[in-house]
């Protein structure tokens, strides 16, 4: 089997091992959701799924329709083992950039599960700083259903998160666009400035401000 990448010490650093990646024990899957659009949090989940319960249907969420990710959202949630979400604010993403901001909200999501996973695999090719063993894994969304799982409550979460944002700012249409950067949104922010929710270190954003 080829070695898989891997880091518990830099989210930089890649280091390669040779020895077998099927550890005995728990296993997490971690994703985010929010990592592009101009304004809210990005939220990252951490999910360790029940073998004796196993769900159909699991995907990336991004090929799923909003209807069947709330529909899978609620069968993670009652039959996973645990299930942990966190998130970066935006005063982070802007402080710290939203890369740093995603593996930040990545390690809390995996700090706050109620179970020590024996192996964390995280979507992509970039890791968070964590105790445990844990391993990147390029469209890990589409491939593993633990990360499947996460990229599900993640996306839904954030979500519903815009939905609310709306209710308080309904001249942005975040509940459309969730945030991303649409020709509806960007002439939002030209007719009406940021709302406290706009990430201002994001060029669209920062140029509708200077």
């Amino acid at each position: 089997m080829p070695s898989r990448k891997y880091s518990k010490l830099e989210p930089s650093v890649v280091r390669q091992a040779s020895f077998v990646w099927h550890v005995p024990g728990l296993l997490a899957g971690v994703d985010e959701a929010g990592r592009g659009p101009l304004a809210g949090p990005v939220v990252a989940a951490a999910v360790i799924l029940d073998d004796l319960h196993p769900i159909s249907g699991l995907n990336d969420s991004k090929k799923l329709s909003p209807l069947r990710r709330d529909a899978l959202y609620d069968e993670i949630r009652s039959k996973a083992l645990c299930c942990s979400v966190a998130q970066a604010s935006v005063e982070e993403i802007d402080r710290l950039n939203i890369l740093q901001a995603t593996l930040l909200a990545m390690r809390r999501a995996v700090e706050g599960l109620r179970l020590l996973p024996a192996k964390v695999l995280v979507d992509g090719n970039r890791l968070p700083v964590l105790g445990v063993l844990a391993e990147a894994v390029v469209r890990g969304d589409a491939t593993v259903p633990a990360i499947s799982a996460a990229s599900i409550v993640a996306k839904v979460t954030r979500d519903r998160w815009c939905a609310d944002l709306d209710q308080r700012f309904p001249q942005y249409g975040f509940a459309a666009h969730k945030g991303y950067g649409t020709a509806e949104h960007l002439d939002a922010l030209r007719k009406h400035g940021a709302c406290p929710e706009h990430r201002r270190s994001f060029s669209p954003v920062a140029q509708v401000l200077g």
